[in-house]
């Protein structure tokens, strides 16, 4: 890169790591720590849930999505906005009335403290993984860049994250999410002009999103019912719905977001910000994936979009042989895409063929990469760095990168600190330590920040060559969310269930949902609905054989 990419990146660095420290004058009480003393305004909640949301997965993984997929992983969301809704008129005011540090707490006082721990040590495990991904993302593109080693750069991206977290708690990740939305947004914007700009002459945006269509590539909406495919209307409306409701109305990572407003009504519109927002938000990321694919109809592709692997495979004879066809296929097809975009109606059944031709040399090349050593190798993760570094301008470069990172710390720094709140107060102060002093509980906060961070630093080494990192992080989520939403159901639905039902309800989901990955095809977002109809279903019939004892009060009350 150039020194002026290198200053913009080490300026955000300095001042994100900078401005999170100083915030440590707000977090000397538990209350301070892990929950801002409730005291802050909704657009700032708002704004750090879909930053929370908001990693670098989303920026690399989705764009490379889009790239190679088009835009029907927006139908993931679908479910999104309903599921706001469901939680603003339940979730947010019962917790706020509750009075809690965790959603887990409160499932100690209708049920019992194995329940309470159980959904803990769940949601550990979901997030931990998760956040390890998360931490993959911009390594890779940081070792693409520097040709860096990736488990040296995971360490250090992970650990300079840990640091303002520890000492500044949840204020910290609040404010500096609120600035870094500022820069990826910006980034987005730019990066967008920069590829409507760099089309040829006569191209535009419009017969750009034309050569996209007729491939396929804008389609928003499968209405296949099928258990099977990944993305259609079904899938997010049903199953996104489950996902969303167990990931924001369970999930402490954004528990801990709304339980920091200073009122429900707060706690409410940060969480409908979201629910209007995201989809939109989500359409702008996909929307420049497909556009770097436009931008490929006209500049040469890399076949393999990481040159590490491209160097490693160009000994080869066999992939050699294969950039030859794949340089005449894609010639092919820029001839015919010019064409086509000219009024030329009868070149889309060469654009199409092409691309095909393209796609087919491509596939091949990574399967030699794949047999050379690589064997999880997915170059979706690669696509949207590789483009960064190739085609943008100096200090847009930089720019990009520091929303790259941006997009990064925001997550990581709030799924750190929603797991250290959730195994101090959860863990430590129930099970260890009930009667330690406030200090106590933020010096352990601090210290299991930073275990946390290591935890998802070695996560994040195996995570890197799962595929693509957007999916790989609502697979870990999905094999947990559905089953953690059904326990909450009981708790707050089911007047009938008790603690034995929600303990082992919760145990039989999460091993329904195991048994459905090994032995069906069905995808991973119908997990969620698995997971919770057998934790109810479970729940409620194990529940029956309790006898006498009605359940605490609190379990009884209206949640509306």
């Amino acid at each position: 890169m150039h020194y002026l990419d290198w200053a913009v990146v080490v300026a955000y660095l300095a001042y994100v790591i900078w401005d999170g420290i100083r915030m440590t004058k707000h977090s000397g009480t538990k209350e301070g720590f892990f929950l801002a003393n409730r005291a802050l305004p909704w657009w700032a909640v708002g704004l750090s849930v879909m930053a929370t949301q908001l990693s670098a997965i989303t920026l690399v993984g989705t764009t490379g999505q889009a790239y190679s997929d088009g835009m029907r992983f927006i139908q993931f969301y679908y479910g999104l906005p309903f599921a706001m809704i469901i939680l603003c008129v339940t979730v947010v005011p019962f917790f706020h009335r509750a009075n809690v540090f965790t959603a887990y707490e409160y499932l100690e006082r209708r049920f019992d403290v194995r329940v309470r721990t159980l959904t803990s040590f769940f949601f550990l495990i979901s997030r931990g993984l998760g956040v390890g991904t998360i931490i993959s993302a911009p390594a890779i593109v940081l070792s693409i860049v520097f040709g860096w080693n990736l488990i040296a750069t995971i360490f250090a991206i992970g650990l300079s994250t840990t640091v303002y977290t520890m000492f500044g708690g949840v204020q910290a990740v609040t404010w500096t999410d609120v600035k870094q939305m500022v820069i990826i947004f910006v980034g987005l914007g730019v990066c967008l002009g920069v590829i409507l700009w760099s089309l040829p002459t006569g191209v535009g945006f419009g017969d750009g999103l034309r050569l996209a269509g007729s491939l396929g590539k804008l389609n928003m909406v499968d209405t296949t019912f099928d258990l099977k495919e990944k993305y259609t209307i079904w899938s997010g409306l049903i199953g996104g719905l489950f996902l969303m409701l167990g990931y924001f109305g369970c999930d402490q990572s954004q528990v801990q977001r709304f339980l920091t407003a200073r009122s429900v009504d707060e706690g409410r519109t940060s969480l409908l910000m979201s629910a209007f927002l995201k989809i939109p938000m989500q359409f702008l990321i996909l929307l420049i994936g497909v556009m770097v694919f436009v931008f490929y109809q006209f500049t040469p592709p890399p076949i393999v979009f990481n040159e590490t692997e491209v160097r490693r495979a160009s000994s080869n004879a066999e992939f050699v042989r294969v950039e030859r066809e794949f340089a005449a296929a894609y010639d092919e097809r820029r001839e015919a895409a010019l064409r086509y975009t000219d009024g030329d109606a009868a070149a889309r059944a060469d654009y199409a063929t092409a691309d095909k031709a393209v796609n087919e040399s491509r596939k091949a090349a990574i399967a030699i990469v794949k047999q050379g050593g690589n064997p999880g190798f997915n170059d979706v993760n690669y696509v949207f760095p590789t483009f960064i570094l190739q085609n943008m301008p100096i200090g847009v470069i930089g720019l990009l990168i520091a929303a790259i990172f941006a997009a990064a710390m925001s997550s990581i720094a709030a799924e750190l600190n929603a797991l250290a709140t959730a195994t101090t107060i959860d863990i430590y102060r129930r099970l260890i330590a009930p009667d330690a002093s406030d200090a106590r509980y933020v010096l352990v906060g601090r210290i299991t920040t930073l275990i946390w961070g290591l935890f998802a630093c070695v996560v994040a080494i195996f995570a890197a060559d799962l595929g693509s990192l957007i999916e790989v992080v609502n697979k870990f989520g999905s094999f947990f969310y559905g089953s953690l939403l059904g326990v909450f159901v009981l708790a707050f639905v089911v007047k009938r269930a008790r603690a034995r039902g929600a303990f082992f309800g919760l145990l039989f989901g999460i091993a329904s949902v195991w048994i459905a990955s090994i032995y069906t095809e069905i995808e991973f977002l119908w997990f969620n609905v698995i997971g919770c109809v057998v934790t109810v279903a479970a729940g409620y019939v194990i529940s029956l054989t309790v006898r006498g004892g009605e359940p605490p009060s609190i379990g009884t009350e209206k949640i509306i």
